[in-house]
């Protein structure tokens, strides 16, 4: 007979899910209730302002997608693409790719904008395909590309768009929460990101902000959006304001709950202060990964604190590495994707993982794994040089 699944913990500093933080788990084991009852009509307007301080916007059209963070990418090509329109679409990682192929999906034409994995979506680049192609209806690009750990100038890129009449699309899937993400004042019109991340919550919900901009253009397609559950002039009708609700979809219900906890810690903790947290995690852990002999796979102005994409010393096994932190320390770091997988490790330091403990864990956990393997590194000297800084 089958009986109760009881994982064992781990401390998770992949690329994500991150830990979740305790007052989340309980919030998600709290008492059922109608995805209609007025008591979750209320948390449904909670968790949306809540959002709009999280993306640092007063959009309207704000919310959860009711899954992961690939439908909230999903949602914003199929409201704003219809066939025939054309999109450019910036590469420099895994997760522009995938914007890509939504594109096609939606029936729509993609200009790709190229840039070396583990650099910077390039600005002027950018511009040279935007005069291009003036007929373009959208921008699209990662913010915080997780597959490399490089960060985009998404204030630039927006800019750029905003002088040739184009709308923006932007992956801040790994970004929000951990680093500093302005949706209002640097002119973003369609965001998504993931529940996961650096909010610390669990898996399955992804969060949406759409500029006024944007919602007119949906308001005002010539075809349906193709599909029914991800329209948002639908969607709108259960997750606008006020008391009135008219009946979508039932709403992961226990889920809100835990991104209604999870937005609630962000807010106690306040935004600067959580992107500082981030920073100053990322800056021990570099120290520490320097000192064994480690390098960053992105240049440090560029890089993302929370998403650390560092080089595999040579002659070490990756998977053997990853499958020994795993089963002797209960601790989960990411293999590389795509052009990077074998030669890159990613360490992820996101919401509740971005912590004093957890660098010193991974750092001990990494020096002992590699001593083991033969690697001429001194011990202690890893945590050494990440306390001094």
């Amino acid at each position: 007979m089958i009986s109760s699944f009881k994982p064992r913990a781990r401390t998770l500093m992949g690329p994500g899910p991150s830990d979740v933080n305790p007052r989340i788990l309980e919030a998600l084991g709290r008492t059922t209730i109608g995805h209609l009852d007025p008591q979750f009509i209320e948390m449904m307007d909670q968790t949306k302002q809540l959002l709009q301080y999280a993306f640092q916007t007063k959009n309207e059209l704000t919310l959860p997608v009711s899954a992961p963070g690939s439908a909230g990418m999903e949602a914003c090509f199929v409201n704003l693409l219809e066939p025939g329109d054309k999109a450019i679409v910036c590469i420099n990682g895994v997760f522009g790719t995938r914007m890509v192929e939504n594109v096609k999906r939606c029936g729509a034409t993609a200009v790709t904008v190229e840039d070396d994995w583990g650099k910077p979506v390039d600005p002027e680049k950018v511009e040279a395909a935007l005069k291009a192609n003036p007929d373009a209806k959208v921008l699209c690009f990662v913010h915080a590309e997780t597959s490399t750990g490089a960060r985009s100038d998404a204030k630039t890129l927006a800019a750029l768009a905003q002088q040739h009449d184009c709308l923006t699309i932007v992956d801040t899937v790994t970004s929000l929460g951990g680093v500093e993400l302005r949706v209002d004042e640097w002119g973003l019109d369609a965001v998504y990101s993931g529940t996961q991340k650096c909010l610390s919550c669990t898996p399955g919900l992804s969060p949406v902000t759409f500029s006024e901009k944007a919602a007119d253009a949906i308001r005002n397609r010539k075809t349906p959006v193709q599909s029914w559950f991800l329209d948002m002039n639908l969607v709108m009708g259960y997750w606008g304001g006020g008391a009135k609700r008219a009946y979508h979809h039932t709403a992961p219900i226990n889920a809100l709950y835990g991104l209604h906890e999870a937005l609630v810690i962000l807010q106690e903790e306040g935004l600067e202060k959580a992107w500082a947290r981030h920073a100053a995690m990322h800056e021990s852990l570099a120290a520490g990964l320097e000192a064994l002999g480690i390098g960053f796979v992105v240049d440090a102005e560029y890089r993302l604190p929370q998403l650390n994409a560092v080089t595999i010393p040579e002659g070490i096994d990756d998977a053997a590495v990853r499958a020994k932190l795993l089963s002797d320390y209960d601790l989960e770091i990411g293999a590389g994707l795509g052009a990077l997988a074998g030669k890159v490790w990613r360490i992820g330091l996101m919401g509740h993982s971005a912590n004093a403990e957890n660098v010193s864990l991974c750092l001990n956990a990494l020096e002992s794994v590699l001593i083991e393997m033969g690697q001429p590194v001194e011990k202690g000297a890893a945590n050494k040089a990440a306390s001094a800084v």
